[in-house]
Order: structure tokens, then sequence, then C-alpha cells
């Protein structure tokens, strides 16, 4: 037996999938979910071997959801998303369904899931360079999503005072305290706004307006003096860059 949840805003197309599955008795599904935040919960409730995953969802989407999800399981996306960044999926996960799609379209995804027994369906990891890519929406370059106990935090990148790299992760701090997020910091000096965020080391990318004044340091270093009081090391790279952006 395949256990399975469908995470979809439209009930409609939450319908379609569930009608199209009753000609595979083999796949079980435990749950329906209307969004990302509830998607989330359920999977770390049942531990289900499949999903079928909307994209765009309210609150977070299908991207920001899996890479809430510690050990994610085989996914056949069902999206109106674009099809031409959803061809990248195409070798990581399970399938892509483009809504509209037909019963035999469905079918087939079907068939390349239970194709893959006995191994069983291949994850989609929370390092596929493309899950990131595609990850990068307009709207999630204006927040970052992070996974505090078993609650969900929306972080504004206009809250963000710095990221510092922390192992495997990237902290994010902000007034509020410091968050991990399990990202790399060249993810991050790649999607934040260039004119607001400055990687100013390689352990360290500053929000602009968050600085008073930058001190000399060490011999071609320089500090940034934050409005918390934070002091931030900025290489001889990073201070070019800044002056760059400062316009001095």
């Amino acid at each position: 037996m395949i256990s399975a949840l469908i995470i979809d805003d439209e009930p409609l197309a939450r319908m379609v999938v569930k009608e199209y599955l009753l000609d595979f008795p083999l796949i079980t599904v435990l749950q329906e979910c209307g969004d990302g935040f509830e998607g989330l919960k359920a999977i770390q409730q049942h531990q289900p071997d499949l999903i079928f995953l909307d994209v765009q969802m309210p609150k977070i989407n299908g991207f920001e959801m899996l890479e809430l999800v510690d050990n994610p399981p085989a996914v056949i996306f069902a999206t109106a998303f674009d099809e031409y960044a959803i061809k990248a999926f195409e070798a990581h996960a399970v399938d892509y369904l483009l809504k509209p799609f037909s019963k035999e379209r469905f079918t087939k995804a079907i068939e390349k899931l239970l194709a893959q027994a006995p191994a069983g369906p291949t994850p989609v990891t929370k390092t596929n360079p493309l899950l990131e890519e595609a990850a990068q929406s307009p709207a999630q370059n204006e927040r970052i999503v992070v996974k505090t106990g078993t609650k969900v935090k929306i972080i504004s990148v206009q809250d963000v005072e710095y990221l510092q790299a922390d192992d495997d992760y990237v902290s994010v701090v902000t007034a509020e305290g410091a968050f991990l997020k399990n990202k790399t910091m060249a993810f991050f000096e790649k999607t934040l706004d260039p004119r607001y965020f400055v990687r100013v080391h390689r352990s360290y990318i500053i929000a602009i307006q968050q600085i008073t004044r930058l001190d000399p340091y060490e011999k071609d270093s320089h500090l940034a003096i934050l409005k918390s009081g934070a002091k931030i090391p900025v290489s001889k790279t990073g201070y070019v860059k800044l002056k760059q952006v400062l316009g001095i």
C-alpha cells in the first residue's frame, strides 16, 4: 500500500485527484489539505509515501512547504504553475501534472510511480538545486519562511538585520531573535535584492538600512555597526561592494 496526501487549495482539484485515484486502490489518501501549513502538519503526522502537491497556494506555497519538511516524501506536482519551470522537476519529482490534466495523463504519472517499486518513490530533497531555483518566485524574495519547533514563521525581508552562516544553516537575525534556515549563503546572496542586502563577508550578509557606521578594523578590513549594536566584520571585497551600493 502507498499512503498519500493531497495538498491543494482548490477543492475541485482535490476532488479530481481523488476521483482518478479510484482506479488505483493500492494508493490510500490519508488526508486532504487546503494550504501549505495544513500540508506540513499532515506530513509530520502521517509520514506519507507520496504527496500530490500544488505550487501556488495561500499562506505558503508548495516550494516553501517542501523546504520545511525534514524528510520530504515522493511528490507528484499537480499545478497550473508555468510549464517551462515545472519541466525542471521532471528528474527530481515522480512527475508533474499541468492543470487541467486528463485521466490518461494522471494514469501515466501513477504508472511512473509504481514502476519505481520495489525501491519505492524517490523523494524530493531539499538540496535539489532546481528546487531552489524554482523557489525564487517574487513572493518568496520578499519573505523567509522558517520552522521554529512545530510552528511556521514568515519573516518579511524588511525585518531582517543580517544573515550569518551557521554550519549547514543560515541564521536569519531580526529584532525578535535569530532563526535557522536550511539554505546556503550563496542562495540568499542570489535571491535577496542587491540594492538592500550586501554580502560583506563570506559568513555575513547585512541589510544596508541597518548600518549606522563603518569603522576601520584590522588590516584591509572594517566593522559595520548596526542599529542594534551588532558589529559585523566586513572583508576587503565586502567593503568595496558596500561603497558601491552606498555611493561613497
